[in-house]
């Protein structure tokens, strides 16, 4: 029998929630993504709890959208909901190597990260016919600025843990290996403080910076319509799936 595509481990009143796909680099497919969205609940639904730490398995945090799964119609709405909502009480995310295009987007979705030396964030996913419609392109420019949050975005290319702790996307900065026990300590001190002091925070802060986020959800409806509708975007992962170049005819 195989392990849960997510882990779940209570430390007193913190929830450390594993991404455990690490043969696929923790790309999220059906089992993932209703996973994470059960652990989720666990952590907002209990008293017990008050903040979580979000890793990845293996060599990663999380390597985006899983796209041999995207190609087969597996349901990741689950992830989708998550993604667009967060979580109610804090949530931390530990990145080792990479967190890559809707993985990047998935660590947006924490409050704040803990990032290894090295580490490698970004969203690519013009270099495979889509967007980054996680909400990537809403959220980053208020994280790394219009400039940086545009190249990244139309490039693909992606910036370091150092960079990404210079623009203040990364809260901290750890060794190599060192992300998942930097991420617990700072979820630790969250923890030691009132609980609901520290859920109504978390959800003001949001709210501050957010306000026309719905209106960025209704614009991006009909980008979707046709961005993921398209035949490059069926050309995107067929060439990744076979290991070749894609040929794009920019329909």
């Amino acid at each position: 029998m195989s392990e849960p595509a997510v882990l779940t481990e209570q430390r007193d009143r913190v929830l450390v929630i594993t991404l455990n796909r690490p043969d696929a680099r923790n790309a999220i497919n059906g089992a993932l993504s209703s996973g994470l969205v059960e652990a989720i609940e666990q952590l907002d639904g209990d008293d017990g709890l008050t903040s979580a730490v979000l890793t990845g398995a293996g060599k990663g945090f999380c390597s985006g959208m899983d796209l041999k799964a995207f190609a087969a119609g597996e349901d990741i709405g689950p992830m989708m909901t998550f993604i667009r909502e967060g979580s109610q009480k804090p949530l931390i995310g530990a990145i080792e190597g990479f967190a890559m295009a809707g993985g990047l987007e998935l660590a947006l979705t924490c409050d704040l990260l803990v990032a290894a030396e090295g580490a490698q964030l970004g969203i690519p996913e013009v270099k495979v016919g889509l967007f980054a419609a996680g909400g990537g392109l809403q959220r980053l420019p208020s994280r790394v600025g219009f400039g940086k949050a545009m190249e990244m975005a139309i490039s693909g290319d992606p910036i370091s843990a150092e960079e990404a702790h210079q623009y203040g996307l990364v809260s901290r900065i750890t060794a190599a290996g060192e992300a998942l026990s930097g991420a617990i300590e700072l979820a630790e001190s969250v923890a030691a403080n009132a609980p609901l002091s520290v859920k109504a925070s978390k959800q003001l802060i949001w709210a501050a910076v957010n306000q026309s986020e719905e209106a960025f959800w209704e614009a991006q409806k009909p980008h979707m319509a046709t961005v993921f509708a398209s035949e490059d975007a069926k050309e995107g992962p067929a060439a990744f799936a076979q290991k070749r170049k894609p040929n794009w005819s920019g329909r």
